[in-house]
């Protein structure tokens, strides 16, 4: 009974919403507002992005917090609970937008979310006849099939070997050679040995049905569902096919962390481990005997270097160096499997609530960690601004840090999209059409 009158009071909420919002919808060009939800472990974030040509501004930003028990590890765990949070983000965004919007573009992460770059090296049977869009669609969904087989096999070994259901969330290309010389297009060029590297991201059907049913709730359209370190990945690279950026990218949540790794403009893979923020309060609590509302304040209050009493601050900074430790090894077990890079990227970019932990930053900074790794220098650690997000204009001036870094990458997912789609529209060129096989 009481998940029933729950379930009616979240649509009545949703309802209210509509309603309330029904005079903006009457504004022009309404299919022209994207919303881009990232829904956290800690926070629901809700921004509205008007498109404008190749570029987007915010107009609309809200957030709402989540509960203990609404997410678990990236993961929607009350599905009621967490439509009821998206909700009051939502109402506060399109108060401040003028604007309801429908058309979505939501975030998914968690352990189980796989990202990885695929390649598949293929003999044409007449070197001489040119590559046509046909042969390439085939090579495409070749690397796609052999990548769904990976996540699917490394699934069910770390579940025990329980099957699981899984979709393709994102897709992007890495490179293409052509008998062993590298190209941007291989429409139109001659040869016998096409090499495709492919990343693909792959997520378990459950929690996107799960997303799917909060999207429904809300009266929403979800345009894609984009795994989030590929969306971190896309707001610093932008639409630019010269883009050489070289980068590592995380993303540290109230649940996760997730990272990306960029190499010369393509994303090389994503691999996410179960330690955000929510670990480092919940050590406090179990160390210093705690309730959680205050392990987080501690917390907080530590990053801020605020005044605590000494034996208090001296506790705290124990128990989430203790914690850093474990998260640190958490990140050099991720890019210890970037196997296929000779070096990785010295540049280190951080997001998410959870990079606002000094400790995290001055580790990487101060000790050695990466000596085991193959980087050719000191990486260089700085956080992701706003104004870095290629594309992406925050005129609500609400965006003010790192934090929003990730649901401006869902806008930047969501612009992408439409602009591929009006490029289908307009133009039944070749180029239009291979965008279309690639989920981005």
């Amino acid at each position: 009974m009481e998940s029933l009158l729950q379930g009616m009071l979240n649509k009545i909420k949703s309802a209210s919403r509509a309603l309330s919002a029904k005079a903006f919808s009457s504004r022009p060009n309404a299919d022209q507002y994207i919303l881009a939800l990232d829904v956290g472990t800690e926070n629901v974030k809700a921004l509205i992005g008007r498109v404008n040509g190749n570029t987007m501004q915010v107009v609309g930003v809200g957030r709402a917090h989540q509960g203990l028990t609404d997410m678990q590890a990236g993961a929607v765990a009350d599905i009621g609970a967490v439509i009821q949070n998206c909700n009051q983000a939502l109402a506060v965004a399109e108060e401040q937008a003028q604007m309801s919007v429908r058309t979505a573009v939501a975030g998914i992460a968690g352990e189980l979310v796989k990202g990885t770059t695929t390649s598949v090296r293929c003999s044409r049977k007449d070197p001489n006849v040119e590559m046509d869009i046909d042969e390439m669609e085939h090579i495409i969904e070749l690397v796609q099939e052999r990548a769904e087989k990976s996540a699917r096999k490394t699934l069910e070994w770390e579940l025990g070997g329980r099957q699981v259901d899984v979709r393709l969330v994102n897709s992007a290309l890495v490179s293409i050679s052509i008998d062993g010389y590298e190209v941007t297009n291989p429409i139109g060029f001659k040869g016998r040995d096409v090499l495709v590297q492919l990343y693909t991201a792959f997520a378990p059907m459950i929690h996107i049905a799960a997303l799917e049913r909060v999207a429904s709730e809300l009266d929403l359209d979800l345009m894609a569902v984009a795994a989030e370190p590929f969306a971190v990945a896309r707001s610093v690279i932008g639409d630019n096919p010269n883009a050489n950026m070289s980068a590592i990218l995380m993303d540290v949540g109230g649940g996760t962390t997730d990272i990306a790794v960029i190499n010369e403009g393509g994303v090389q893979g994503t691999k996410m481990f179960g330690i955000g923020g929510r670990a480092f309060t919940r050590s406090i609590e179990r160390d210093l005997g705690v309730e959680f509302d205050m392990a987080e304040k501690l917390k907080i209050n530590f990053s801020a270097r605020s005044q605590t009493e000494l034996q208090q601050h001296e506790s705290v900074a124990k128990s989430l160096e203790k914690t850093c430790d474990v998260w640190l090894g958490g990140v050099e077990l991720a890019l210890s499997e970037f196997t296929n890079l000779e070096n990785l990227p010295h540049q280190i970019l951080l997001c998410g609530g959870g990079a606002s932990l000094n400790v995290l930053t001055d580790t990487l900074n101060q000790t050695n960690w990466y000596s085991q790794l193959p980087f050719a220098r000191k990486p260089i650690i700085s956080l992701i601004e706003p104004g870095q997000v290629v594309g992406i204009e925050d005129i609500s001036g609400k965006i003010d840090d790192h934090t929003y870094i990730t649901a401006m990458g869902l806008l930047r997912v969501g612009l992408d999209t439409t602009t591929q789609a009006e490029g289908l529209e307009s133009t039944s060129g070749l180029r239009a059409r291979f965008d279309r096989m690639l989920k981005i």
